[in-house]
Order: structure tokens, then sequence, then C-alpha cells
């Protein structure tokens, strides 16, 4: 029955309209990702650099947090802007926001990696994982499309 739903569904859809929607659907994850993640640390500035700060108090990159909390920061909120203009131009028919945010995004995932690498945060450095699995076949899908 599920099955006949969803062939129902996608019958009608031509192969423009189901790309589009997977256009679309990867700039609002990540959107909502980054945009989320970034203003909080905007508006919640002090309280994230001291959460960070005891983070990464054993870590090579102790002395460094206040300029990697700006730099990651920025980084996500780039991310997240760009994701979601990527709606707009899928809409139109200009890749070139998704894209750039697709290019960012990875930057920030692996910057994030790499410091949860060197807070000996494995767990958190695991769950970043899934969220660069869905950059990079976003990346390979455009490449494709």
């Amino acid at each position: 029955m599920n099955t006949m739903l969803l062939t129902s569904f996608f019958s009608g859809m031509d192969d423009e309209c189901g790309i589009l929607i997977i256009k679309i659907a990867f700039s609002l994850f990540l959107g909502i990702l980054f945009l989320q993640s970034g203003l909080d640390k905007v508006f919640n500035y002090k309280d994230n650099l001291e959460w960070l700060k005891g983070h990464f108090a054993q870590s090579p990159l102790a002395k460094i947090v206040p300029f990697m909390v700006l730099k990651i920061t920025i980084l996500e909120v780039l991310a997240g802007a760009f994701s979601l203009l990527g709606v707009y131009g899928s809409i139109v028919q200009n890749d070139i926001f998704l894209e750039i945010g697709l290019i960012i995004s990875a930057g920030s995932l692996i910057a994030l990696f790499f410091g949860q690498r060197m807070a000996k945060d494995y767990a958190g450095a695991g769950g970043l994982v899934p969220y660069f699995i869905v950059t990079i076949l976003g990346m390979v899908f455009m490449m494709a499309a």
C-alpha cells in the first residue's frame, strides 16, 4: 500500500521537478543546521565561549578558543545563509548559492571535527559524521545533476 502511494505521487513528477525538490531539501537542511548553530553562538556568545574554554582546556587549542569561536561562528552563519539562499537559487535555476553553501558547510564540519578530535571528544566528533555525509552527498548530487 505505501509503495503504491509513493509511486502514485512521483509518477506525475518529471525529473526536473524531482531534482528541484532534492536541491531544496539539501538547502533547507543545511540552512537550518548551520544558521541555528551559528546564530546560537552569536546570541549566546559568552555562554558558548565559556563552555568551549572548558571543553578545550586540556587541548593544544586552549589558548586560541576565542579566535576559533569567532571563525566557526562566521563559517556557520555563512554556510546557513548561502544554503538557505540555495532554495531561491534552485527555484530560479541558479545553483551557485547552494554550491557555495555546500562548500562552506564541508569546511565548517571539517573544522568542527578537527576541534572535537583535538579536545579528545570522540563521541562529539562522531556525531558530526552524519552531517558531513549529507554534505558530501549534496556535493556529489550537484555534480551529477
